[in-house]
């Protein structure tokens, strides 16, 4: 198994911000953006990595990003190590297809979640109410089927390791104004709409994503990461059957591991077997493939 990078550390830089995946570095007028292998599960970061995870959340990014340029602005500075400030040329070996230098945005502080399929707390939320975040669904819907159409469904972004709470569209506009919320839900689903018809073109069903928005000199720009198995539900298109779970290409494979470990999900989290770790960056490694017609040779 290759070498994993856990997490980084770069004496000379300003630490800026660690999060379940990336490491965030000031560079004062913009910020080095580091995705690491970490992988969290029930918002609680697992003690084994996977290995290139980060590489591909990267690369998987960049290519979204250049498919999006279209819709929006975004906020990739380079990927090319040799255009990042001096001191980082010793780590390239680190940095080099796992990290993008990036424009400094003011973050909106709503998770936008687009749903196309009915899975994860979409389908807890519609068993208990017939609902998903305020939208009234038709009723008769089971596990995994497809919506009429996409529905977004925004959620508080927490810090910390809380939950991220699904809350209803007036309560998004109450947090950031009406016109703010409505432009970044037309926006929400005209990329979910994009990018889920050209995933489908490559065999992947994207059941739900979400996407970060922010405001750089008062545009509306997406940020963080976009369409990646971290952020998305990945089905494979040949095995969908809907009435049941599905085989995923995302970090579901983990969190279905560790329901059937009956982990209680709460810290400390449990390791993972060698053959878990393996098939994750499988199964992340076949999603990058098939999207992007490149076979990487990480």
């Amino acid at each position: 198994m290759k070498k994993a990078v856990y997490k980084t550390h770069f004496p000379e830089a300003k630490l800026a911000k660690t999060g379940k995946v990336r490491d965030m570095y000031d560079l004062g007028d913009s910020f080095l953006m580091v995705a690491t292998d970490r992988i969290s599960a029930f918002d609680v970061i697992m003690p084994d990595p996977i290995p290139d995870k980060g590489k591909i959340l990267t690369q998987m990014s960049l290519f979204w990003f250049d498919v999006m340029k279209p819709l929006i602005p975004n906020h990739v500075i380079t990927a090319d190590v040799k255009d990042y400030p001096k001191l980082f040329i010793p780590y390239a070996d680190i940095l080099d297809g796992r990290s993008i230098r990036v424009k400094k945005a003011d973050a909106i502080p709503i998770e936008c979640v687009v749903r196309g399929y009915l899975s994860g707390s979409g389908w807890k939320s519609y068993q208990e109410s017939g609902e998903v975040c305020g939208i009234r669904l038709p009723a008769g819907l089971r596990e995994s089927d497809k919506l009429p159409e996409p529905i977004f469904t925004p959620a508080t972004k927490e810090e910390g390791g809380e939950h991220d709470i699904n809350i209803d569209f007036e309560t998004s506009a109450k947090m950031i104004g009406k016109e703010l919320a409505e432009k970044i839900r037309a926006m929400s689903l005209s990329i979910y709409k994009k990018g889920s018809e050209l995933a489908a073109e490559k065999g992947i069903i994207i059941a739900d994503t979400k996407f970060e928005f922010g405001l750089l000199n008062n545009e509306l720009i997406i940020i963080d990461e976009i369409l990646t198995p971290d952020s998305s539900r990945f089905w494979p298109k040949v095995s969908y059957r809907p009435g049941t779970s599905q085989e995923s290409f995302d970090k579901q494979y983990v969190r279905d591991y560790l329901i059937s470990i009956k982990w209680d999900k709460s810290p400390p989290a449990p390791s993972f077997p060698e053959d878990v770790i393996r098939n994750t960056r499988e199964k992340y490694l076949e999603a990058l493939t098939q999207l992007t017609g490149i076979n990487h040779a990480f």
